[in-house]
């Protein structure tokens, strides 16, 4: 809700996206929460052509394609602290139903099982100190 075409995401259809996956535009793409997303290749490319890093925001699927795309990405996992503790915020930020905050935590689940493809695994559990770790990864 609130998201605008152009500013947030480029919204397509599906056939669109489809053929979009078929034609490679995509650096990555995967179907999340019952939604098709993808990251721009051309873009990308243009971008990291220039020099500068882009970051991400990708489930497992993505990441392992940005992997075999670009072997020198780095992955970074942010973690919740707890499954329990990821449900309390799910539900804290008045978003979803329950039907819908049940279908996040299995995904969360199967997500939680990739961890150890990453080069970085942080736990979420205090911002400031995640936000300190994050920063520490980007200077290196």
């Amino acid at each position: 809700p609130g998201e605008k075409d152009g500013k947030d995401y480029h919204f397509v259809s599906t056939d669109e996206f489809e053929r979009m996956v078929k034609e490679d535009a995509f650096l990555e793409h995967a179907e999340v929460f019952g939604r098709h997303y993808g990251t721009g290749r051309e873009v990308s490319e243009s971008i990291l052509d220039k020099g500068i890093d882009l970051i991400l925001d990708i489930d497992w699927q993505g990441a392992q394609q940005v992997r075999k795309r670009k072997p020198d990405a780095v992955g970074i996992f942010l973690k919740p602290p707890s499954l329990v503790e990821l449900e309390r915020r799910l539900r804290r930020r008045g978003q979803d139903d329950d039907a819908t905050i049940a279908m996040r935590m299995e995904e969360a689940e199967a997500e939680l099982a990739h961890a150890d493809e990453y080069d970085h695994v942080l736990i979420n559990d205090d911002f400031q100190h995640t936000l300190m770790e994050l920063h520490s990864i980007f200077k290196n």
